[in-house]
């Protein structure tokens, strides 16, 4: 909708009047002259359609003021309300990009996918549930890296997020690098709470600083970090001498995950299917609740622009008819 910032600026626009009429313009002295029976022989071809032209000028002109007093009441085009957080929550997500993430042992709708790609699947529908809580993501691997810095903009953490690739970050497990990064990027926030979630399906196999120190960190700062480890207990696997069963998720470390959790007032879940690791986002709203009380700001783009151009370039017009004529 439309939406005009200063509207009481309109009264400005019959000033151009009031000035006229409170300071007239100067008349030349009328002194006599010689009275010619002939005068339309010296009309110089003057008629009522060439001295309606020459007003053109006046309502140019009025235009152009008109378009000046428009700018200056500020037009604004307002958008639809967008939730403002509230809840004083920072919430990072950390998921792993290893190459062990590319196990097909989860479901979605009846075909076989990856690791990662459940894994997206489900935290994007936690992450739009966040109405409230400034989120980050980072993506580790062989290294940690932060892809999205905290945001109430859920929408990019969530295409981001979409966007993440198996080995994007390197083959190898830095989990200890990625507690610690989230450390880094939460330890100057006044926030009400902070959590981190991570989600992984191996140990630390890489990185400068191993898990448990980085919990100590995290819990000297008040980070608490909810462990989530994903993966199959049990895989049925063609061979050349048939089918046989097999563990994927034999490296997954639990008992680091549930130190890391414990140590800093979190939680360990363990999700073996989707439909597990899609309710343990569920309690983790539970846990974490989403603030009620909402606000709302409406982003606003600005039109003043577009009138103040107009009447510069009528006044800019009306200045080459003058220097012209």
């Amino acid at each position: 909708m439309m939406h005009f910032e200063w509207p009481w600026l309109v009264a400005a626009l019959p000033l151009p009047l009031l000035v006229r009429w409170l300071f007239p313009a100067h008349r030349p002295a009328q002194h006599a002259a010689l009275k010619v029976p002939f005068l339309e022989d010296f009309s110089l071809g003057q008629s009522p359609v060439a001295s309606h032209h020459q007003r053109w000028p006046l309502w140019l002109a009025a235009l152009a003021w008109g378009l000046l007093v428009l700018a200056c009441t500020r037009p604004q085009w307002l958008g639809e309300p967008i939730e403002q957080a509230v809840s004083g929550r920072d919430l990072m997500l950390a998921v792993d990009l290893s190459g062990s993430m590319e196990e097909r042992d989860f479901m979605i709708n009846n075909e076989a996918v990856d690791r990662l790609t459940a894994s997206k699947a489900v935290a994007a529908e936690f992450i739009s549930r966040r109405v409230g809580d400034r989120l980050g993501l980072i993506l580790f691997g062989t290294q940690a890296y932060l892809q999205t810095p905290l945001t109430f903009d859920r929408k990019t953490v969530q295409t981001l997020l979409s966007e993440a690739e198996i080995r994007m970050a390197g083959d190898n497990t830095a989990i200890g690098d990625a507690i610690g990064l989230a450390v880094k990027r939460l330890k100057d926030q006044h926030v009400n709470s902070r959590v981190l979630i991570l989600m992984t399906d191996g140990a630390n196999t890489a990185g400068a600083v191993s898990p448990l120190k980085a919990a100590e960190l995290a819990a000297a700062k008040q980070l608490k970090i909810y462990t989530i480890g994903i993966g199959a207990d049990e895989m049925i696997v063609q061979s050349f001498f048939g089918t046989r069963k097999v563990n994927p998720s034999r490296d997954l470390d639990e008992n680091a995950f549930i130190k890391i959790a414990e140590s800093t007032g979190g939680r360990y879940f363990r999700a073996r299917n989707t439909d597990e690791l899609n309710n343990i986002y569920m309690l983790l709203d539970q846990l974490e609740p989403v603030e009620k009380n909402k606000q709302y700001f409406r982003p606003h783009s600005e039109l003043y622009l577009w009138p103040l151009a107009a009447a510069l370039a009528l006044a800019a017009v009306l200045g080459i008819a003058r220097v012209q004529l």
